[in-house]
């Protein structure tokens, strides 16, 4: 009886602490938490046991870049940092090669790409997206006095992307593709619009919010061409594929920082104003 009883009290407390453990796990699959990205997030995000890494191009600002203290800052920062709050974990930001994003996701070596990463058809076929956050278009990037006026005066010339970003895939997917000069790859966008200044390219294809906070940080060399552009796009975080229970976790944490006004005053300090996607 006494055996009995040992066995039974053991059964009720490991039961107990059960219950009262975390359900968080970031490399996870549960069949059971697949809402998140196309469904109604939950009223408190759910807890995430351990450290979320996430992959990012560290000279890409505003979104993810190094101050002149060499520390990683910016709006995708801030906003990860705020959602690992409400996930009750720690964020580790790892700086990658941004052509190199998709493997680093797929090894393991990162659980989150997070640093402007556009949504596409072929992304979402080999990730998997919240939800977009941000809107964003791919501009065109000139030297002030350029002959460059209009898209279609790119016929012929040089032209600076990013490797591995959305603006090279839209360079390559629009008919003037075919009518360029060259198209020279980049490892960033700053290194792009350094060349730009300097004149070894004749325009920069780039994401509209990195082209703009440029220009505010006093860089009157370039200006953004308003005829013409390479197509709008929407800013989303990413996972493994198939991991659609970290998603939904975080998924909820960004609803409720756009519903708590967290996300609003963290766009407000990076862009001036609230562009969040709620």
């Amino acid at each position: 009886m006494k055996k009995l009883l040992s066995m039974l009290l053991a059964t009720t407390l490991c039961l107990g602490f059960t219950a009262c453990t975390s359900t968080g796990n970031k490399g996870g699959e549960s069949p059971e938490n697949t809402e998140g990205a196309t469904g109604n997030a939950s009223t408190e995000a759910a807890q995430i046991e351990g450290k979320l890494v996430i992959g990012l191009d560290d000279e890409f600002p505003p979104m993810g870049f190094r101050d002149d203290k060499n520390e990683i800052v910016g709006f995708d920062i801030d906003l990860a940092k705020a959602a690992g709050e409400k996930l009750g974990c720690e964020v580790e930001f790892q700086p990658i090669a941004w052509d190199s994003k998709e493997l680093e996701l797929e090894s393991g070596n990162i659980d989150l790409i997070w640093n402007g990463l556009t949504i596409t058809p072929e992304r979402e076929e080999a990730m998997e997206f919240t939800k977009p956050y941000l809107k964003n278009k791919q501009v065109i990037i000139v030297k002030n006095g350029s002959d460059i006026t209009k898209k279609e005066d790119l016929e012929g010339k040089v032209v600076g992307v990013q490797a591995g970003s959305s603006a090279k895939d839209a360079v390559d997917a629009d008919e003037m593709a075919s009518k360029l000069g060259e198209i020279t790859e980049y490892d960033t966008n700053v290194l792009a619009i350094t060349d730009l200044d300097i004149g070894r390219v004749d325009a920069v294809v780039a994401d509209e919010i990195v082209a703009r906070y440029q220009l505010k940080q006093g860089n009157n060399d370039v200006t953004i061409l308003e005829n013409g552009d390479f197509g709008d796009e929407v800013y989303g975080v990413a996972a493994k594929k198939g991991n659609t229970e970290l998603v939904a976790k975080l998924q909820s944490a960004l609803d409720e920082l756009g519903e708590d006004g967290t996300a609003a005053k963290i766009s407000e300090k990076w862009f001036g104003e609230d562009i969040y996607q709620h």
